[in-house]
């Protein structure tokens, strides 16, 4: 063997053995537990990343875009670049990304039939210049498709998401199981809102009908027939607490259900849209139980997944 041949056998090698985040760096959510749980401390740069929604959502696929939004934008205004959103229908609801903080200046979307030439159209994107991110919404993709963008994310750096959106159970059944070459695979749900508590300094506003909230001297009510809330008591001279009506801040659930390198995982989440200047503060954990064992949400998740809390 040639001395020249060796050495390139060597640095194929290394470049196989390197971890995946190595070559690009990481973007992080910016919360301890999430970013602890992804080699690297973050999402990898550079890399295929797949997003799933839950029951409704594996068609529609609104929440899996919110998620992917609220991760490609911080990455398109950190690297002043373009994001390549590309899908068959054109459905996506562009308020929705502005409320995730994707300035719409820096989106170019493409419209295309069939998955395979969103395949194609992505993976172009990703060896354009400018391009930091590329979004593709799919039903089908296969080991080798997958193989074919994670190789050209992993040469340019752009980061390539897929979100996964089916046109009937059938097809969710059959592609939830197949493998690919994702380094991370994601599952989001929505979980019931989380009411706004607000403050009033003085005077303290008269209570709605009903009598949602409460100021000094008023018991703490239900919360739109639910439970009791835990509100903070009421302090002195006139102030106090009450629900500001409306749907509250979106809370979700984000599983982490597989990930090259790491371990599933699962955490509930508060989205604040709208408020967030970039993907690391979009998202904040429930502040509730500490670390503790949680059983496997579905057949991919593994034994050793976990829930993350701040206490």
């Amino acid at each position: 063997m040639s001395h020249d041949l060796s050495l390139t056998l060597r640095e194929q090698v290394r470049r196989i053995e390197r971890p995946i985040w190595a070559a690009h760096g990481v973007v992080p959510f910016g919360i301890a537990a999430i970013d602890s749980a992804l080699p690297g401390g973050g999402l990898a740069r550079g890399a295929l990343h797949e997003i799933l929604g839950a029951g409704g959502d594996e068609e529609d696929g609104a929440l899996a875009a919110a998620f992917a939004a609220s991760i490609v934008a911080g990455l398109a205004s950190a690297e002043d670049g373009i994001v390549l959103w590309c899908l068959a229908r054109l459905d996506l609801y562009e308020p929705g990304l502005a409320a995730h903080r994707l300035d719409p200046a820096r989106l170019v979307m493409v419209r295309a039939a069939r998955d395979t030439e969103i395949l194609w159209a992505m993976e172009e994107g990703l060896h354009t210049l400018g391009v930091t991110a590329v979004v593709g919404e799919i039903g089908t993709l296969s080991d080798v498709a997958s193989r074919r963008l994670q190789l050209a994310a992993e040469h340019s750096g752009a980061t390539a998401f897929v979100l996964r959106r089916w046109r009937n159970g059938g097809q969710a059944a059959r592609e939830r199981a197949l493998p690919n070459a994702a380094a991370t695979r994601w599952r989001v749900a929505a979980l019931s809102s989380q009411p706004i508590i607000a403050q009033f300094d003085a005077p303290i506003p008269p209570l709605p009908r009903g009598g949602e909230g409460w100021g000094e001297g008023v018991m703490p009510m239900t919360n739109r027939g639910g439970p009791p809330l835990a509100l903070p008591s009421p302090p002195k001279g006139g102030r106090g607490f009450f629900l500001e009506p409306g749907i509250g801040h979106p809370r979700w659930r984000v599983e982490l259900l597989r990930c090259r390198g790491g371990e599933p995982a699962c955490w509930e989440v508060d989205i604040r849209e709208g408020k967030m200047a970039d993907a690391t503060n979009s998202i904040s954990l429930v502040g509730a139980l500490a670390d503790r064992p949680k059983a496997p949400v579905g057949s991919e998740a593994a034994a050793s997944e976990r829930i993350y809390r701040t206490g």
